[in-house]
């Protein structure tokens, strides 16, 4: 299925999360196919990112919070969002 091109993307934020409760989340990224990259790895299980402060976080195994959410570790390192 070839996409649209005349719907662009919005610009990628500093930082992001894919928990529609954070204040990070913005739901017309999610529009669209986000990768992330750290230290030039691409990583598919990113919950969330700060590009400026250079972290981000990834659940810890199948370890869950009291509130049933995954527990995520943060990862240091030069990050890179893009579109796929």
């Amino acid at each position: 299925m070839p996409m649209n091109e005349s719907t662009q993307p919005p610009p990628l934020p500093d930082h992001l999360s894919i928990d529609p409760r954070s204040p990070h989340h913005v739901a017309a990224v999610f529009e669209h196919d986000v990768g992330i990259r750290l230290n030039d790895k691409e990583r598919t299980d990113v919950e969330e990112y700060c590009i400026s402060e250079g972290w981000i976080k990834v659940p810890a195994g199948k370890t869950l919070d009291r509130k049933g959410q995954p527990l995520l570790i943060k990862l240091k390192g030069r990050v890179e969002a893009f579109y796929r």
